[in-house]
């Protein structure tokens, strides 16, 4: 089998801090190579009012809690921050960590999030807009700032637009995250690949990365065949760290 990383994503609602502390702790114990939150203010799905938590925060506290496994947001909205504040926030974390920080961001989706938080929704054009003049100040701040980061702080895209996201994974990004069915993951591959060959970028320079539900572990090679390198599995409370072991059974 095609050698390959194995992540969990800890979806931060509808559960105690305790219970994401101790999740982290026992995927960061079976040797996982990477560890998830993501960043929204409410429930993606549930109770919509249930309990939630802010991403970042969570991050500080990965940072302390793990010693082995590469994290991050999967992904950061990039409208929920100044651009420049993201960098050197993301500088910190990376230091607290030791140099283990993946900085995943994203243009922004969840309605909810921007109307009661007071932020412009706009369309969906106007998000990307502002998501690809953020990129390169995001860059330009990381290589300002004093200390730099300890670890190489990667940067993930996430999303699978075929115009602009992914012309913008090709340009700015190190790793890329996307979802099934592989069927679909091969599409987007594939047009990401193209996007790196017109930009005269080595596809190979950038790491694929797929989101999976729990009962998708069953289509590994599937994903594999695909184009994914990294599987990384998602998890509502209560943590059943399960799906994230058989990953690791398979690969070993």
């Amino acid at each position: 089998m095609t050698r390959f990383k194995v992540g969990a994503q800890f979806h931060p609602q509808q559960c105690s801090m305790k219970d994401l502390r101790s999740g982290w702790r026992e995927a960061e114990g079976l040797g996982v190579d990477s560890i998830w939150t993501w960043d929204h203010f409410f429930p993606l799905y549930g109770d919509p009012n249930g309990a939630h938590f802010e991403g970042w925060a969570q991050l500080a506290a990965m940072a302390c809690d793990t010693e082995h496994a590469m994290f991050g947001a999967m992904v950061t909205c990039n409208s929920y921050r100044n651009p420049d504040l993201l960098a050197d926030m993301a500088r910190t974390v990376d230091h607290i960590s030791g140099g283990r920080l993946i900085l995943g961001i994203g243009a922004g989706w969840f309605e909810r999030d921007y109307g009661e938080y007071g932020y412009e929704f706009g369309t969906k054009l106007d998000r990307l807009d502002a998501f690809e003049s953020a990129l390169p100040r995001i860059k330009a701040r990381l290589a300002k700032l004093n200390p730099a980061p300890i670890g190489a702080l990667p940067i993930l895209i996430g999303g699978g637009g075929e115009r602009v996201t992914l012309r913008l994974v090709a340009e700015y990004a190190d790793m890329w995250n996307s979802f099934g069915p592989p069927e679909t993951y091969a599409k987007k591959n594939a047009i990401l690949t193209e996007w790196c060959e017109k930009g005269g970028r080595d596809p190979a320079e950038i790491e694929r990365t797929v989101l999976i539900e729990s009962e998708d572990v069953d289509r590994l090679d599937a994903f594999l065949d695909a184009g994914a390198q990294h599987v990384i599995v998602e998890l509502g409370a209560p943590f059943d760290l399960k799906p994230v072991q058989r990953l690791l059974d398979a690969r070993s």
